[in-house]
């Protein structure tokens, strides 16, 4: 009961991130179009007020979540090594795990990442990790 219990706190603090990020990189990337500079930054501030709010602590709950599941999920290694199983678990875990460092070093340490300033690289990992959600039990 406490694995589901925490698998859905994972979901859903999954879903919170990966939606903002989707609504960052295939919307508000398209509002500039449409508005001046000025109109367009007032307009990614009052989103921004908002997601600075919910979105940071929904990825550190991702992570701790997701790093519970993995220790419960991934299993004894065979003397034949990884199991496919097992490997793609330990890529979504690293990719998840980066996304969370990430994201904890630039909004709780104000350190901002010297490459991949935009939220284009994490949300190409979101992508990936759920494409590997979706085959890896195959």
């Amino acid at each position: 009961m406490t694995l589901i219990f925490i698998k859905l706190i994972h979901i859903f603090a999954v879903f919170i991130y990966g939606g903002f990020l989707i609504i960052d990189n295939l919307f508000l990337v398209h509002i500039k179009k449409s508005y001046t500079i000025e109109e367009h930054k007032e307009i990614r501030e009052s989103f921004m007020k908002y997601v600075r709010k919910v979105v940071p602590p929904s990825l550190i709950i991702a992570v701790i979540s997701g790093g519970y599941l993995f220790s419960q999920i991934f299993g004894t290694i065979s003397d034949d090594g990884m199991s496919s199983f097992q490997i793609l678990l330990s890529i979504k875990a690293f990719l998840g795990l980066w996304l969370g460092v990430r994201g904890f070093a630039q909004v709780y340490l104000g350190i901002q990442p010297f490459v991949f300033k935009s939220h284009i690289l994490p949300f190409l990992f979101v992508v990936i990790i759920i494409f590997l959600s979706q085959i890896i039990y195959l």
